[in-house]
């Protein structure tokens, strides 16, 4: 049986919807004020005016952006890629590969979670061979020793569970199979072209408490004639996710969940339908940061909720303020100008606050906090007609 709740009665003061996220009063913004990312216990505020109605930001909490496609040093191992965020338990980085890896690399601080943004290639591992392209999750554990052969240069997105695992989500009462069913994993392979390996001596670069050991081999160690267990990489492309939609009420971003870590999720966006109900919202509704720290990595497609953001480029709202779709997304809340979203993007929410690196720094979309103002007053649309 599914978890239950003892029923609750909500208080309502003035003017208010019964349902959340339909259903507004005439000339209203609706805003929540949740707790525990959607979770907990949560009241829906109606306003005049939008809740990122503002004109001037000054301190250092604000909405950030920042291009990663300007970046143009990577370093020379995938353990001198850039970090984008971090905390003490999770390190977001940005790598680009563009000749094959003539080392082993392996974390020994946590799980490792890859994707592909762009490229193609070989991955090779304690458990064998596996290709990989764009579009690609691949769920590293700790301690495995890996390296890419690369078909195409490769820029991989990499969120370090720090002294943890990445584990796939409860998906309740939607199922196991909801979202993506397991059987779609795949491993490597003990295959010709693992057994085809250069058998030279080999460098493994060992990662730990922040710190790079390197260990010489005077033989390849990917040297295994074969394994059994339920421990090794596993294989996801974003294009097999089935998202959860709903034509009468727009789902949080909890509802997409991919991953989980130590006090972090995954989250991925991909295309699905719009909700067809006309007094239902039809964006993201404004929301208050009051638990987690959210970043987004937008991978490919439309991002119908934000202005001049392209693929490549991460957002990050860190707790503390209300946040939510741009004003010109605003005009489409009950009447989007296509049937689907068009969008691929990885979201990484944290459950402690982040900090930022001097590379993503150097790259920051300075005007990003400024670009929800407006020329006048933002007018909400009426709720259509049935």
């Amino acid at each position: 049986m599914g978890s239950s709740h003892n029923f609750t009665f909500p208080r309502i003061e003035g003017k208010s919807s019964r349902q959340a996220h339909a259903d507004l009063p005439e000339g209203t913004f609706e805003r929540e004020l949740g707790r525990e990312g959607f979770f907990g216990p949560a009241t829906m505020m109606y306003h005049r005016n939008p809740p990122t109605g503002w004109t001037q930001w000054t301190g250092p909490l604000r909405p950030r952006a920042f291009d990663l496609t300007r970046l143009s040093e990577f370093g020379k191992t995938v353990w001198d890629a850039p970090v984008v965020v971090s905390n003490a338990f999770v390190r977001m980085r940005i790598f680009k590969i563009e000749e094959d890896m003539r080392y082993l690399a392996r974390n020994g601080d946590g799980d490792e979670l890859l994707f592909v943004h762009e490229g193609a290639g070989h991955l090779y591992c304690d458990y064998g061979h596996l290709e990989v392209t764009r579009g690609d999750y691949i769920v590293i554990p700790r301690s495995t020793m890996w390296r890419f052969e690369i078909t195409s240069p490769m820029t991989l997105l990499l969120v370090e569970s720090t002294n943890g695992s990445i584990k796939a989500p409860d998906r309740g009462m939607l199922g196991r199979h909801a979202l993506y069913d397991e059987a779609l994993f795949d491993t490597p392979k003990i295959d010709e072209a693992f057994a085809d390996q250069q058998d030279a001596g080999w460098d493994v670069l060992i990662w730990r408490r922040n710190a790079l050991s390197s260990v010489r081999y005077p033989f390849n160690p990917l040297d295994a004639v074969g394994w059994h267990g339920d421990l090794a990489p596993v294989r996801l492309n974003i294009k097999d996710i089935r998202p959860v939609s709903s034509h009468r009420y727009h789902l949080p971003p909890s509802a997409h969940t991919t991953w989980v870590g130590n006090r972090f999720v995954i989250c991925t966006f991909v295309p699905r339908p719009f909700e067809t109900d006309p007094a239902v919202l039809k964006v993201p509704f404004f929301h208050n940061n009051d638990d987690f720290d959210e970043v987004v990595f937008y991978h490919d497609g439309d991002f119908f909720s934000r202005d001049n953001i392209h693929p490549g480029m991460v957002t990050w709202h860190p707790c503390g303020f209300t946040h939510g779709p741009h004003p010109k997304a605003l005009q489409a809340m009950y009447k989007p100008k296509n049937d689907f979203t068009k969008e691929y993007a990885v979201m990484l929410d944290t459950r402690d606050g982040l900090d930022s690196s001097p590379q993503s720094d150097g790259v920051e979309f300075a005007d990003y906090a400024e670009s929800w103002r407006t020329s006048g007053p933002v007018v909400p649309p009426s709720i259509p007609d049935a």
